[in-house]
């Protein structure tokens, strides 16, 4: 062993740089994890939103489009196109207003609620066909 105070305070230094550098190994991976984990969280509520560009009519519409209201997956809009074709045997459309989604098993009260918003009932080519026959001139 060395006696030497020079040669000490170099080993001394020497056994700092890797110490520094596995330190500064582990900030780094930190800060890295946590700015791909926020890059994700982003992606992901991005995704969530949804944008429409014009309203939905459950009474027409196929699968795939009921499929881009929040809350209405695969299973859910399937069973909402199978229990329009059921009721289709009777007469009018199966939906007439929001809350009668909830015959439909799986749709309750609060995902009629978020969906409300982006359905409308109203078949346009009916209602033009309508106004055509009473004499009015569609907008």
């Amino acid at each position: 062993m060395a006696t030497d105070p020079f040669a000490r305070r170099a080993a001394s230094e020497q056994s700092r740089v890797p110490a520094f550098a596995f330190v500064f190994a582990v900030c780094l991976c930190v800060v890295f994890c946590v700015g791909f984990a926020a890059t994700g969280f982003v992606r992901s509520r991005q995704s969530r939103d949804i944008e429409l560009n014009g309203r939905i009519n459950p009474n027409t519409a196929d699968a795939i489009s009921l499929m881009r209201l929040p809350g209405i997956g695969a299973s859910r809009s399937r069973a909402i196109v199978a229990h329009r074709q059921d009721c289709s045997k009777s007469n009018g459309p199966a939906f007439q207003k929001p809350d009668d989604l909830q015959k439909v098993k799986g749709i309750g009260p609060r995902t009629v609620e978020n969906i409300s918003q982006w359905l409308e009932f109203e078949d346009k080519r009916l209602t033009d066909i309508t106004d055509a026959k009473d004499g009015r001139v569609g907008n």
